[in-house]
């Protein structure tokens, strides 16, 4: 089976990890590099919680390249009290071996990528901010990148850092609106209206623990700072892990649906970071988004959990079913 290429850019962060565990050990994927943003914590946290997961699933060999903690135009502003100070629940984890990483930054190995490769997907967990810089550098990659995926952004739900705004384009919205303005490629966006449906709960952890008990414990340890988190500002009994789903829809387009649009990102005043999508054509734009509206949640669950557990998928499916963990 050939595998589909990818490159990860993302600010690591839990989701962003259990996203990592996911796409690292996914057989229809190889992931080629991973980069590092500015975002859920600073990229000098990112980058040590991207060796935490390289480590874990003894990965150390996927090249890693870093960013800046300056997005294009505003104050960084993290969201380490979502994932705590240390960007993954207040783990503090310790690391076996030094962090080697690459001398190249992440935009200039991004825009020297795809300068030459044309059979390479991106998948955008972070804040937009190495990739408009990288596409600043060379205007053609969004032509030469097969795919663009984005977790980011909010269609119709609400925000989640202010009342319309996606964290990660809130993050740096200037990033975010030049590469959805010039990018050259719909821009897939994984948005807030289905990653919400991604609720991952105490009873998951529980039935991860009876399949692959060394797995959960990691898992286990990440996420209970998260679920303290959702439970205090959103009063939900689990957490939204918003990233995985991205990397879902990726490998099966069957997994999640929506419509093609022109789509703009407010950079300034009250309404930061908000995307603008054009559903009923007001502005005559040609679309520059496919946005995601509905996501099968039992094709997700089945992947992840399967992936995540090395387990067979049939038994995976029949499990989530009959303990009502899939919806």
């Amino acid at each position: 089976m050939t595998k589909e290429k990818i490159i990860i850019d993302c600010d690591p962060g839990i989701d962003d990890t259990l996203a990592l565990m996911y796409a690292i050990q996914h057989p229809k994927i190889d992931v080629v590099a991973i980069t590092i943003t500015e975002g859920n914590s600073p990229v000098e946290l990112g980058l040590k919680n991207t060796f935490v997961t390289l480590e874990l699933l003894n990965r150390r060999n996927i090249p890693v390249y870093v960013g800046t903690n300056e997005p294009l135009e505003r104050d960084f502003v993290s969201a380490q009290d979502t994932h705590g100070m240390d960007g993954l629940g207040e783990n503090d984890f310790e690391l076996a071996e030094p962090i080697i990483y690459q001398e190249q930054s992440a935009a200039a190995f991004l825009a020297d990528y795809f300068s030459k490769q044309t059979d390479t997907s991106i998948i955008a967990l972070g804040p937009l901010t190495n990739i408009a810089r990288a596409l600043k550098a060379n205007p053609q990659l969004g032509h030469n990148c097969k795919r663009f995926v984005s977790m980011g952004g909010s269609f119709k739900s609400h925000g989640n850092c202010s009342p319309v705004a996606e964290y990660n384009y809130w993050c740096d919205p200037h990033a975010a609106q030049y590469v959805f303005a010039n990018l050259g490629k719909k821009i897939e966006m994984v948005g807030l209206d289905i990653t919400r449906k991604i609720v991952f709960t105490p009873n998951h952890l529980e039935y991860m623990k009876r399949i692959n008990p060394e797995v959960a414990d990691f898992v286990g340890k990440i996420t209970g700072f998260y679920f303290d988190f959702h439970w205090h500002y959103e009063h939900i009994i689990g957490c939204v892990i918003n990233d995985p789903l991205a990397l879902a829809y990726f490998i099966d387009k069957n997994i999640a649906s929506g419509f093609d649009s022109y789509t703009d990102v407010v950079c300034e005043g009250i309404a930061l970071g908000q995307t603008v999508v054009d559903q009923y054509d007001f502005y005559h734009k040609p679309a520059n988004s496919t946005i995601l509206t509905s996501v099968d949640t039992v094709l997700f669950w089945n992947d992840f959990m399967t992936v995540l557990l090395h387990a067979q998928k049939s038994v995976v499916a029949h499990d989530l079913e009959t303990l009502g963990l899939n919806s």
